[in-house]
């Protein structure tokens, strides 16, 4: 197995309340990363997003100025910045099924209940850079897959109708992220 080398990774944390980025801020710091820019706000988030260029976005849920599921819908807008793919994790206290089901509709890659864990944020950053999953693009909606279990024969009541659906394969950022 190979190991992740969080050095090479760029992060952008975006959360109103300065102690929980300071926090993660530190655990990142803990897993090797270097390169961690935080945001207080949404608006705050989608500048240091823009000038940044980060490989992965973390963001609250519940901010000022916009919340953490209207930035990610702003950063999955194509053509609107340099990389609607990153993935975004969601922290949140709120994990209620329709919040979850709304991050994942707004185009979250990983949701992550508060209160949070170590363990739970570098099981979170591993998924998204060893397992980037595909994008899909649709007349309404462009993101991550939002299916975690992809059999092809599944003809239930979830079951997906309606028009083409266009998939982008991703990069892993493992290329980036390896250790030698």
């Amino acid at each position: 197995m190979s190991r992740i080398d969080f050095n090479r990774l760029r992060f952008v944390v975006v959360d109103d309340n300065a102690h929980m980025r300071r926090i993660v801020r530190a655990l990142l710091h803990g897993f090797g990363a270097r390169e961690v820019h935080e945001a207080e706000d949404g608006a705050a988030g989608l500048e240091a997003f823009t000038h940044n260029l980060p490989d992965i976005v973390i963001t609250d849920w519940a901010m000022p100025i916009f919340d953490g599921v209207e930035l990610a819908q702003m950063i999955r807008q194509p053509g609107a910045n340099a990389n609607p793919f990153v993935p975004i994790i969601m922290l949140t206290g709120h994990s209620e099924k329709k919040r979850v089901m709304a991050a994942r509709d707004a185009g979250v890659t990983e949701f992550l209940a508060k209160p949070l864990s170590a363990k739970a944020l570098f099981e979170r950053i591993v998924n998204v850079v060893i397992n980037p999953r595909p994008f899909v693009r649709t007349k309404t909606y462009f993101g991550p897959d939002r299916r975690r279990n992809t059999a092809s024969g599944y003809s239930g009541p979830e079951r997906r109708r309606g028009g083409q659906a266009d998939f982008i394969k991703q990069q892993s950022l493992f290329d980036k992220a390896q250790a030698i």
